[in-house]
């Protein structure tokens, strides 16, 4: 695979969204909005009973930002409007009146421990470890910063961006409430999808619907949260600081 893609499939009720970008599954503006899109339909389509984020590709869930349009930010409106990618992301998932199912089959950084935080219940093998590197290169998590939050906790929240260098493997992250389950390989997670999957089938719509509201309670005010998160990461993303950083990122790779 080598063009980037967002597409969405519908089986028997469930809405399959999956995203690849051949840059370890980066994701750049147009891939974020069009993430956020499908999950806006699925949550709209009434035979739509519950929805699966998912990435392409074997060992990489989500690379986060892309670094090639994160070097091309010019001024703080550009900044703002690819920042505004995550949070359009993000508050897709926590509208979105059908659960969320995440399956996280490698690993996940930066932005993409956001995404998977912002899933209802997620999945994921041994191979998902997970970082938030941010402060390392000169902005930091702003922006998923509520929802990963949300998910591991404030402490859990802190180590994690602090240690902005280092891993933390898919037991630790399931340990901390990001993962509710870790298996050993992705078959076996995608068979443990699919009797969940079976049995939310069964539930009533509606139920599931008011549920959601309970699980999102306290964060109504996200809209406007993460776009002040978003000026927040846009601002600095024009940093010398940032952008030597970035380039020095960008050569290692």
């Amino acid at each position: 695979m080598t063009e980037a893609y967002v597409k969405s499939t519908l089986e028997d009720g469930i809405a399959v969204i999956e995203f690849f970008h051949p840059q370890s599954n980066s994701l750049p503006g147009h891939i974020l909005t069009a993430i956020a899109d499908e999950i806006t339909a699925a949550g709209k389509d009434s035979s739509v009973t519950a929805v699966v984020l998912r990435s392409g590709g074997d060992r990489v869930f989500c690379a986060g930002a892309s670094f090639d349009e994160l070097v091309a930010i010019e001024n703080k409106e550009q900044g703002l409007e690819f920042f505004s990618g995550f949070a359009k992301v993000i508050n897709a998932i926590r509208v979105c009146p059908k659960f969320v199912i995440g399956r996280v089959q490698g690993k996940a950084v930066g932005g993409g421990v956001g995404v998977a935080s912002a899933t209802d219940y997620c999945f994921a093998t041994k191979f998902a470890s997970i970082k938030l590197s941010e402060l390392a290169v000169g902005i930091g998590p702003f922006v998923v910063g509520p929802a990963v939050e949300r998910k591991v906790g404030t402490s859990a929240f802190g180590e994690l961006s602090i240690a902005a260098s280092d891993w933390r493997d898919a037991q630790w992250a399931k340990q901390k409430g990001l993962f509710a389950d870790v298996y050993d390989n992705a078959e076996e997670m995608d068979e443990a999808i699919a009797t969940l999957i079976n049995k939310i089938k069964t539930y009533n719509p509606e139920a599931m619907a008011e549920m959601k509201k309970v699980l999102w309670k306290g964060t109504e005010d996200w809209d406007t949260l993460l776009s002040e998160r978003a000026v927040i990461s846009g601002t600095l993303v024009l940093s010398d600081f940032t952008r030597n950083a970035i380039n020095k990122f960008k050569s290692k790779s």
